[in-house]
């Protein structure tokens, strides 16, 4: 909830007719280096249900077709999933993948977490869709939304203090 306002001593209520089900989404916000026009931009795929162990390897190799082969610095959490048996074992398989743990309560250096702010404070602000599909809608909206600032997603890597150099970005986009 961003907003909302009541009658004074009445507490507002959002109502909503979403049961238990849920999506959940993995991310990761990078750019390519050996083709800075491409730009800084987010991987965010969308799923029903939560993130296994599985399902995070089944991004790593949509990981791998959105950066076209290039080497990938991936910054993770602490989530067990991240750093389960199997994940270590997939992870020792990529070449082009290095691995670097965040530091434990420490979100400064996740861009991706700045980009899910930027969601909650405007797409997903106050929204009380009444399936989980508008939820998701709202959610693409975000992104593309993101994508086509090509100031913003650099505001979000540059914003987590990590050595980055961005392309120079023409002021008319």
């Amino acid at each position: 909830m961003r907003r909302t306002s009541s009658p004074r001593g009445q507490t507002p209520l959002l109502r909503h007719r979403l049961d238990r089900k849920r999506a959940s989404t993995a991310g990761a916000l990078g750019y390519h280096s050996t083709d800075p026009d491409r730009g800084a931009r987010p991987c965010f795929p969308l799923k029903p249900g939560g993130y296994d162990t599985a399902a995070l390897i089944e991004v790593l190799e949509q990981m791998k077709v959105f950066y076209r082969g290039e080497r990938v610095v991936l910054v993770r959490d602490g989530l067990s999933a991240h750093w389960s048996r199997a994940m270590r074992a997939r992870a020792a398989e990529q070449d082009r993948l290095t691995w670097e743990r965040s530091p434990a309560y420490a979100p400064e250096p996740n861009p991706v977490g700045l980009l899910w702010s930027s969601l909650k404070k405007r797409e997903l602000a106050n929204l009380a869709g009444g399936h989980l599909a508008d939820v998701a809608d709202a959610t693409e909206q975000g992104i593309h939304r993101i994508n086509t600032n090509p100031r913003l997603p650099w505001s979000f890597l540059t914003h987590t203090g990590l050595t980055i150099h961005p392309p120079n970005v023409r002021k008319d986009q």
